[in-house]
């Protein structure tokens, strides 16, 4: 069976798709957020099907989990490195945190000259409440079978022993993200300062000091790359109705935690 001229005519041409991961990273068992068993599918897809000639990565996100930072990413470069696949992260509002993580898993970081890049660091946050329930007279009862089980309870004062727990998690956690973006932006990044503080930056000073590559959009660069009839297929995580209305409570509560996420970087969600 011949296959029609035109069908043949879109078949040679250059194929990018297209991976647009939006949002706050969250844990694997979450509805809401980007996890890499949700993504894995739509990951797989992009790198097998027709022979791209590269694959774009559209980022707009303020972090999250570091453990799925870090499946997404591995599962990124396995299948780029098993295919021979280039791939590029084009930052949109916020690349920072786990959604840096990512970024750092293509071959090329594309940055807009508002977008908000690195926040390379590590955060545990929460509030104490202790003074609140004794001035309401309530007494906190807790019974444990481990002399670790309630550290860093909110309703009780702060342990300086529980706090130094805390650090011991924060801080390997912190050098696997260090040594990821070392490994994969090398000798790009300046080393005029300390880049892993958890400080960000904007476009052009992420670009100068190494954590992007240039400035530019997703479409001009890829035709000046691979030619004007690139053709973009577009990947996007699947989400329930009630999900995309925002008519569930898990979304609502989802949203709002997003909100305030992209609010410490000066963006929207």
């Amino acid at each position: 069976m011949k296959i029609p001229y035109l069908q043949r005519l879109i078949e040679r041409r250059p194929r990018v798709p297209v991976i647009r991961l939006n949002g706050a990273i969250g844990m694997a068992g979450r509805r809401g957020g980007l996890n890499d068993a949700a993504l894995a599918p739509m990951i797989e897809r992009a790198f097998r099907r027709g022979k791209p000639v590269a694959v774009a990565l559209v980022i707009n996100s303020p972090g999250g989990s570091p453990v799925q930072s870090s499946l997404i990413a591995a599962r990124i470069r396995r299948l780029a490195d098993e295919n021979q696949v280039p791939v590029h992260a084009f930052v949109e509002d916020v690349a920072a945190s786990g959604g840096y993580w990512l970024a750092c898993a293509a071959d090329h970081i594309w940055a807009d000259d508002s977008s908000v890049l690195g926040s390379v660091g590590v955060i545990s946050a929460g509030f104490g409440f202790h003074d609140l329930i004794a001035r309401w007279g309530i007494e906190r009862r807790v019974h444990t079978a481990g002399t670790s089980k309630s550290t860093l309870d909110p309703f009780r004062p702060e342990n300086p022993a529980d706090v130094e727990r805390l650090r011991n998690v924060l801080e390997p956690v912190h050098e696997a993200f260090k040594r990821h973006v070392t490994a994969r932006r090398g000798s790009r990044l300046s080393g005029e300062r300390d880049l892993f503080t958890g400080e960000f930056w904007a476009g052009q000073e992420a670009v100068r000091l190494g954590l992007a590559d240039g400035i530019a959009h997703l479409v001009p660069e890829m035709k000046r790359r691979y030619g004007e009839k690139v053709r973009f297929i577009m990947h996007s995580p699947k989400q329930s109705l009630f999900r995309r209305m925002g008519l569930s409570a898990d979304a609502v509560l989802d949203h709002a935690g997003e909100r305030a996420a992209f609010a410490r970087f000066g963006a929207g969600s």
